[in-house]
């Protein structure tokens, strides 16, 4: 019997029944953190490899006789990845960026108008990639402070309990003392993963985006190529 209500003091169920508000409180938050974090880990992660899969497609697609069958080479990682997007921006400028005189967009020549629409997609898409990622560096920033509080908070129910026992006897201070250790290893098990996965993902994406820069200048040549040849007969 002995054994079995000391098993009860040390476990967690006990340690949640010990704890009050503020505990339980910063317990759900980090809890909270972690499903969130976890959740834009899968999905950054999934997203990331469809990138790359979208980029190793680029030989296929200037290895194609026309635009429409690289454009299609391009989407056979999904109708729409960045680098197909691109393209279709490109396609779309090329043949609509003649714009009527009193707007703005018109003072630009044909390759400013094509630079400017590319920029915009690439602008939109690194933008895309890294939603979710300030998430990551919040919880990886602040989690570990999380758990500090609820460690602060359980050591001060620990001392409070000692002073109204006047003694330091195990069952009095094992739930406040036990729930104190748990938040600290709580709020590093959160903290750690989100900090690794955002380190990660950023330079994941510093590689796509200098993929993406690589195939959008490729692209502004081929246009401007096509367009000088175009108006001298080619």
């Amino acid at each position: 019997m002995q054994a079995d209500s000391t098993q009860n003091v040390f476990g967690f169920a006990h340690l949640w029944a010990s704890g009050d508000t503020v505990s339980h409180g910063v317990a759900i938050l980090l809890v909270l953190m972690s499903i969130v974090s976890w959740y834009l880990i899968l999905v950054k992660l999934i997203e990331g490899w469809k990138l790359r899969r979208a980029g190793r497609l680029v030989p296929d697609f200037w290895a194609a006789r026309s635009l429409d069958e690289g454009l299609q080479r391009l989407r056979r990682a999904g109708a729409n990845n960045p680098f197909a997007q691109l393209v279709t921006q490109a396609v779309s400028c090329n043949s609509d960026c003649a714009t009527a005189d009193e707007q703005l967009s018109a003072h630009f020549d044909s390759s400013g108008q094509m630079e400017r629409t590319l920029r915009q997609q690439l602008s939109a898409t690194q933008s895309e990639m890294e939603s979710g990622l300030t998430f990551l560096a919040t919880t990886g920033a602040t989690s570990p402070f999380v758990g500090l509080f609820g460690t602060v908070w359980g050591i001060y129910h620990a001392l409070v309990a000692i002073g109204i026992s006047g003694q330091a006897a195990l069952e009095k201070v094992a739930g406040p003392v036990g729930e104190a250790l748990i938040m600290t290893a709580a709020g590093l098990a959160v903290a750690l993963p989100a900090v690794f996965a955002y380190n990660a993902l950023n330079r994941a994406n510093r590689v796509v985006l200098i993929s993406l820069d690589a195939f959008a200048h490729d692209l502004h040549a081929f246009f401007t190529m096509r367009q000088t040849f175009s108006s001298k007969g080619v």
